[in-house]
């Protein structure tokens, strides 16, 4: 009697918690309402995509043994994946595969996804638009499908959005678009865009919003269209780019106000000297990170390899100071490491790490340089959130913002300045360890890590070798193989160093 008054007490419990969390997504679809079932999570919606796919006139398919729905539509396909953070789209027999921001979620035999950052891809397989009005009412939120399929014209559609750091416009499209150009004069933002077939009453359920006062649409010649918006004061220019992920073509009005200061190498000569670098040994303490064939943890290589590389640099380039984010055994928390690196106005940030994979032993090995940028493929896209899988073992793990895109375009525009000074020590890291070094590259490539995020400087996240490959772990467990991977590393400091003061005497 009492396990059962246990139970009974956790059902109310798991009910209040969702009765209190539920909100109903409903779509519009000329005039008729279906009501779609949700989860508020993190204050965003989850919707079931089985239902989602009835409304959008699709037909689903669902795996109950990988937990994997596919919503196909007469345009293409979408297959989501329970608790994951990855969708395949097909369209026109081309399979993308792109990252959510967050995970899915499972409900009974059913996958809920976040229908936000879904929405772009519902409606590039449905080729039907829908508008989200995110007011609530009644504990609703409005979501309203276009009554005609979107591809009569190759842009059908324009929102605007104001963001932390000004704003943006979105045209959505049905085809690439890349001859465009713009210009502001006069407070007046001029957007030309030719070759393309663009919608007649597009602005006519525009709304102003940021730094919009009102946009207008006059028709130059055949094919050629332009956009003039009239702007508020207090922006510092516009960016324009088309993005095939989510094909669209992409305006952002930045505001003055959150621009990054500009570099004056002339302040400061000294200031910007190479003079300091921060070594990074991931994970620790707590966190182990990946675990070898032999039950050998990353966590051990990583800090044996950024000891070995420091004292180099302290012997034989007595200018730069070494500054270690661990010297031991603990566990840092990420931001604290960037922190940290700022604090001592590091010149150079290096996050050394050990790569894996779940299957061991395994075939794949190699090294890899990571920039800070949005991961393009999908294994870079699995590395970044296993590296940023951390932060659930810190005390306050909500303090990180999700890097969505609308992220990636303040942390780009932090990190602007130093970017190039990271590709160049990328390329000089592997050419080096290329020539001395017996595990192979895999190349440089591009993801959203946190530990590089806080660091205002130039920096790089290095995969040193996978623990899941017999090859590569005994060579990174064994002293000689640290050796030389930390010999290989301080001749790529040592060739950047003459690089980074090169150019920054170029600067002056």
């Amino acid at each position: 009697m009492k396990r059962f008054f246990v139970i009974l007490l956790l059902f109310f419990v798991v009910f209040s918690f969702y009765a209190k969390e539920k909100k109903q997504v409903v779509i519009s679809v000329n005039g008729k309402r279906i009501g779609i079932t949700t989860i508020m999570k993190r204050n965003m919606p989850f919707v079931s995509s089985r239902e989602i796919c009835n409304a959008l006139g699709g037909h689903f398919y669902f795996n109950p043994k990988n937990m994997k729905l596919e919503l196909k539509f007469n345009s293409g396909k979408l297959k989501f994946t329970a608790r994951n953070q990855f969708v395949v789209q097909t369209i026109k027999n081309i399979v993308s595969v792109f990252q959510l921001p967050l995970s899915t979620l499972q409900i009974k035999n059913d996958v809920f996804i976040p229908l936000l950052y879904s929405k772009k891809y519902l409606t590039a397989a449905s080729n039907k638009y829908f508008n989200i009005e995110l007011s609530d009412k009644h504990n609703e939120i409005i979501a309203t499908i276009a009554s005609e399929p979107i591809s009569e014209f190759d842009i059908f559609s324009l929102q605007t959005e104001e963001k932390f750091n000004g704003t943006q416009l979105v045209f959505n499209t049905t085809k690439p678009v890349y001859k465009f150009s713009r210009s502001i004069i006069n407070n007046q933002l001029i957007i030309t865009i030719a070759s393309a077939k663009i919608d007649p009453h597009i602005l006519d359920n525009f709304k102003p919003t940021g730094f919009i006062k009102s946009a207008e649409l006059i028709p130059l010649n055949r094919g050629t269209y332009q956009f003039t918006f009239k702007l508020k004061s207090g922006y510092a220019g516009a960016d324009i780019f088309y993005d095939e992920e989510s094909s669209s073509l992409l305006v952002s009005i930045q505001n003055k106000s959150v621009q990054p200061k500009e570099i004056n190498f002339a302040d400061e000569i000294s200031r910007w000297q190479f003079d300091a670098i921060v070594i990074d040994a991931g994970h620790g303490g707590k966190d182990p990170g990946a675990r070898g064939v032999t039950g050998i943890n990353e966590k051990d290589i990583n800090l044996s390899i950024a000891l070995k590389l420091g004292k180099l640099v302290e012997k034989y380039l007595p200018s730069v100071k070494v500054y270690y984010t661990r010297t031991t055994d603990k566990f840092v928390e990420l931001y604290k490491r960037g922190k940290f690196a700022n604090d001592v106005n590091g010149k150079l940030f290096i996050s050394i790490h050990c790569n894996s994979l779940r299957k061991k032993p395994s075939k794949t090995r190699g090294f890899e340089t990571y920039l800070l940028r949005p991961g393009k493929t999908d294994d870079a896209i699995k590395i970044a959130e296993y590296e940023n899988s951390v932060i659930e073992l810190e005390d306050n793990p909500h303090k990180y913002q999700t890097l969505t895109n609308e992220n990636f375009i303040l942390v780009s525009m932090a990190h602007a300045a130093y970017m190039r000074y990271s590709e160049k020590f990328s390329e000089i890291l592997t050419q080096k360890l290329s020539s001395r070094i017996s595990i192979p590259s895999r190349g440089i490539k591009q993801a959203g890590f946190y530990v590089l995020v806080g660091a205002s400087m130039p920096g790089i996240l290095f995969e040193t070798g996978f623990l899941s490959n017999k090859k590569d772990e005994a060579y990174l467990k064994s002293k000689s193989g640290q050796n030389k991977i930390a010999s290989a590393m301080f001749e790529a400091i040592k060739s950047y160093k003459s690089y980074y003061e090169n150019a920054i005497k170029s600067e002056l």
